[in-house]
Order: structure tokens, then C-alpha cells, then sequence
């Protein structure tokens, strides 16, 4: 039965209806014939369905006038078919077939990298870069990449990535990466170290729980002074060696400058804006569009976004989304106490993104400096904090 309906779909059959009040008869003449029918769907006691090859149509014209039953054909299936519907359309059949190649030769290569990094310090480009320099970019054949290889070449030379994982699905890579911590230099418990100085700044209270105190509160430290020495006088014991330990407070200083002219030009959105669209392919671009832009001024921001097929099938072209927002120049004349204020807001918004706790923050101050048409503003912040790190003591 399998066997002659595959038959039936490679050499075509064709869906009839049987009409008439001998159709039982009509069905054991075909079965004392060999006339092989499949999905017989009886509608009613002088009306049913089936199908039947091409070669048996043509003999069951007989049995059907022996029976007295009319036979009509309801649909033709099957490959010759299917062939000859799309005989007159040899351009369309071609490009289908062109598609399907060039779809299985696109499947071969990879086509989209796609980088999950857990950590703050690692950029998606340096990971680019060392999976580049070991085989795996754009365009590389998926035969040609050594997954294991490239793992352990770039953790073998990257101290800064301490997993890294590689999975091909499609014609996509999908990379993992896990920052590895940056370990401090440790000094043994039993070694001797001394207490230095890892900032600038004015000691403001010193407390030697272990070692001997070379400065004071109120003496002025720069960056590798030395706070609490790793020894000791003894009246009886002389002077031995001991681990410095002890708490450091200074007040630290952090200075930036902020400028601003009397007369400024400001840039402001005016809420306007239109998307033109383009594609990249293999680094050539193609615009989707004919006229510039409606707009006079206008700043551009670009949205890339890689084509696919399906989850992880990638194809080696780009949609670019050129959002063009109108943009227009407005003239603003600062006082000379407005400017002032101005250039000092913009120096404390560079420092408050170098002071994570503002509340440390003890004095502020700020110096003015008039040129011509420009206020320029020098904060500096005093901050307490607690400064210090160990320094092995060789002999």
C-alpha cells in the first residue's frame, strides 16, 4: 500500500469522485482488476471520493460504464504535476533553485559573532581582536574553526579572562567570556612590609598598631611616602623587624577644571525627526533612499542591525537605520556670574563621577580665571579617606 502510493506521488494520481447506485460494485471491479484506490471517503450510499493513479484512470472508463457510475476528476497531484504547473515559469524555478544554493553555500560560513562579557573591565573589541588573531571572524569557514584551539590560545594569553566559551549554532558564534579578577599582591602574614602611601594628600590622623609612625597628622604625603615602617626600637630587644600595621586617614585632593565662554552656541533637538535606511553588504553600502536630508542641520545616529533568516541563520547583510534629528543653534550670553556658576558645575560634574562617596567630601574650593571671554573654574574637592598598602620589606 505505502509502495503504491509513493508510486502514485513520483508518477502523479489525480483525486475523483464516483457517482452512481452501483458503487460498491464499482469498487470489487477494481479490486478484481488490481486498480489500487487509497482514501475512499464514502459521502453517502451513491457518492464517494478516492484517488487513483494516472495509468489506472484510463482502465476504470470501463468499469464505470459496466456499473452505470459517473466518474469526475476533482484535482491533480503529485511531482509530474507540480513540474508541469511551473513549466511556463522556468525563470521563477531557477531562482528558487539559485536561493536554495546559495542558501546551503551561506550556511558553511559564519556570518554573525555574538559576545556575552560578565565583568566591567573587558571591551567586545579586544575580544574581537584575540578571537580574530585565532581563527574565528566574519566570514570564516565553520570546518576551518577549532573551538578547543581558540579557548585555550586566549586564555593562555589574556591574564584578564578567567572562562571562556565557545558555541556555533547556525551560522553564529556565540562567545562568553568571564573577567578574571585582579588578584592584589599578597604579602605573607610572616613577612616583614612596610606601609606606603597609594595617594597624595595631608595625613590627618595616623594609629601604628604594629611598626613605627614616620609621619604626623598634618604633614603632606605624596604617592609612595612611607607611613608606617616595618621595625621597631626595643629598649633591650634593639630594633627588629616586624608586618607594619596600623589605620592612615588623609584628607586627599581632587582638582578639575571646567570653562565657559560668555557668548555660546547651544545645540538643541527640536523633536523632529525622519529614518532613512540602507544595506550593507560585505562592506558595500547601498542606499535605500534618494533625497538628503529634509532637514538643514540635523545630527545622525546609526542603527546596525544584522540580518537572519532564522534564530541563529545570519546572512552576510546589514540593515542600517539612519535616525536624522533636526537639530537648531541656540545663542546664549552669559553675566559673568551666570558663566561663574556654569563653569563650576561642569568641573564638579567631572569630579563627582571620580568620588563614588560624595559624603566623605569635607571643603570645596574654587578659584576663577577671566581671559578675554572665557570664566574658567578650578575645583577642588578634600576628601578624609583612608589611604595606605603594604610593601614587602627586602633585604
Amino acid at each position: 500500500m505505502i509502495k503504491k502510493r509513493m508510486e502514485g506521488c513520483l508518477k502523479g494520481f489525480v483525486s475523483i469522485h464516483v457517482e452512481g447506485y452501483f458503487i460498491e460494485r464499482f469498487i470489487n471491479m477494481c479490486k478484481s482488476q488490481n486498480i489500487y484506490l487509497w482514501n475512499i471517503e464514502k459521502k453517502n450510499d451513491i457518492y464517494l471520493t478516492t484517488n487513483i493513479g494516472i495509468k489506472d484512470f484510463k482502465r476504470i472508463k470501463r468499469i464505470a460504464k459496466k456499473t452505470k457510475c459517473k466518474v469526475g476528476i476533482e484535482g491533480k497531484k503529485g511531482i509530474p504535476f507540480i513540474l508541469n504547473r511551473y513549466k511556463k515559469r522556468k525563470i521563477f524555478v531557477l531562482m528558487m533553485i539559485l536561493l536554495i544554493l546559495i542558501l546551503f553555500i551561506l550556511s558553511r560560513f559564519i556570518w554573525n559573532i555574538e559576545i556575552k562579557i560578565t565583568g566591567e573591565n573587558l571591551k567586545e573589541e579586544d575580544i574581537l581582536n584575540s578571537l580574530s588573531e585565532n581563527g574565528l571572524y566574519i566570514g570564516e569557514k565553520k570546518n576551518d574553526i577549532d573551538v578547543k584551539e581558540i579557548i585555550n590560545n586566549i586564555r593562555l594569553a589574556r591574564n584578564d579572562v578567567s572562562w571562556i566559551g565557545i558555541e556555533i549554532k547556525g551560522t553564529n558564534a556565540i562567545v562568553e567570556v568571564v573577567e578574571a579578577e585582579e588578584k592584589p599582591e599578597i604579602v605573607d602574614e610572616n613577612e616583614y612590609c612596610n606601609i606606603i602611601s597609594n595617594k597624595e594628600g595631608r595625613i590627618i590622623k595616623i594609629n601604628a598598631n604594629s611598626g613605627t609612625a614616620m609621619v604626623k597628622p598634618g604633614d603632606i604625603v605624596k604617592e609612595g611616602s612611607l607611613l608606617i615602617a616595618g621595625w621597631m626600637e626595643g629598649k633591650y630587644t634593639g630594633t627588629r623587624f616586624v608586618r607594619a600595621m596600623g589605620e592612615i586617614q588623609a584628607c586627599v585632593w581632587y582638582t578639575e577644571k571646567g570653562s565657559v565662554k560668555l557668548k555660546e552656541t547651544k545645540k538643541e533637538k527640536t523633536g523632529n525627526m525622519e529614518k532613512k535606511y540602507a544595506l550593507n553588504i560585505n562592506n558595500f553600502r547601498i542606499n535605500l533612499y534618494k533625497k538628503l536630508s529634509k532637514f538643514e542641520k540635523y545630527d545622525t545616529i546609526y542603527e546596525t542591525k544584522k540580518l537572519k533568516i532564522f534564530s541563529n541563520f545570519y546572512i552576510p547583510v546589514e540593515l542600517i537605520q539612519c535616525n536624522n534629528y533636526e537639530i537648531k543653534e541656540v545663542d546664549i550670553n552669559y553675566t559673568l556670574e551666570e558663566a561663574k556658576e556654569e563653569a563650576k558645575r561642569r568641573a564638579e560634574e567631572k569630579l563627582n563621577e571620580q568620588i563614588e562617596d560624595k559624603e566623605k567630601i569635607d571643603n570645596i574650593t574654587v578659584n576663577y580665571t577671566i581671559k578675554e571671554d572665557t570664566v574658567e573654574a578650578e575645583v577642588t574637592y578634600e576628601v578624609f579617606e583612608n589611604i595606605g598598602t603594604n610593601e614587602k620589606i627586602v633585604f
